[in-house]
């Protein structure tokens, strides 16, 4: 992989990532495009995305920095050093502990099927088009039917439970983590940008990890790309990781998800277009 492809896939993981469009999608569909996939090895394009999203993960814990400084003061303090029980805690403290048990489900299940979702199928342009447009579906029946009454402050265990399995949908490409788990928080009837919010904090844990998980992968045993681009990609990838999450959070408040829907179904066309016209 060269330092330009390594760039060019930075700026499509930061602009998709935190949009409810789906980041591994558009990376898989691009790396399909550039030939940069290797079809007998598919876990090593796995492994390379993961890295790539820590690009993503700073640009949520710089966008967040005193939010999430709070949140873990509140939470070691009261919740582990003071060992106040949930009703007792404070607003932050709380939202950790929301974070973490929202992560459960993603973690298990993640692990659980490390090896489908690192095989050949989650790069399969069919099975991501399918996802594309089904959860595009999926996120305009919430966007319909939610009452869009609650914020972030008033999260309950029922989102928190909701959202948390709606994150595993995230592990296939063409879910969009940000597109499941904001129609989970839709549903229970957050307002939109308490979903992004609670959706993009959520995140967290899970990017994170999974980005260390295969950093060792990437650099040692796969050799997918080498250090220089890796970097390059992943800090551009922050970079506009930043103004994405700028712009969506704005954009909700006064703005539905129904242009991402559209944009999900015509994205999923095109693909299949690209599939049909390639096999002629």
């Amino acid at each position: 992989m060269s330092l330009l492809e390594a760039i060019l896939l930075g700026v499509v993981q930061g602009l998709t990532e935190f949009l409810p469009i789906s980041s591994t999608a558009h990376l898989t569909f691009c790396g399909k495009i550039f030939g940069l996939i290797d079809l007998e090895h598919p876990e090593k394009w796995t492994a390379f995305i993961a890295v790539l999203q820590l690009g993503t993960f700073f640009a949520v814990a710089g966008y967040f920095r005193k939010n999430i400084v709070t949140i873990v003061q509140s939470f070691f303090s009261e919740f582990i050093s003071e060992r106040r029980s949930y009703q007792t805690c404070s607003l932050p403290a709380k939202m950790g502990i929301h974070i973490i048990v929202g992560t459960l489900p993603v973690v298990v299940i993640g692990l659980l099927l490390k090896k489908i979702i690192e095989g050949g199928l989650t790069k399969d342009l069919w099975f991501i088009s399918g996802n594309l447009m089904f959860f595009a579906l999926i996120l305009y029946v919430a966007e319909r039917n939610s009452k869009r009454e609650r914020t972030i402050e008033e999260l309950r265990w029922s989102d928190t439970i909701a959202i948390g399995c709606a994150q595993v949908f995230a592990l296939f490409p063409g879910a969009s983590r940000s597109g499941v788990t904001i129609s989970a928080g839709l549903f229970s009837g957050l307002k939109r940008e308490a979903a992004a919010e609670y959706s993009f904090l959520l995140s967290l844990p899970a990017i994170f990890g999974s980005g260390l998980l295969e950093m060792k992968e990437v650099l040692y045993q796969h050799k997918t790309v080498s250090f220089v681009p890796l970097v390059a990609g992943t800090v551009v990838a922050g970079i506009v990781g930043y103004v994405s999450i700028w712009f969506l959070l704005r954009y909700l408040k006064t703005h539905s998800n129904n242009i991402f829907i559209g944009y999900r179904l015509g994205l999923g066309i095109i693909i299949l277009s690209y599939l049909f016209f390639s096999h002629v």
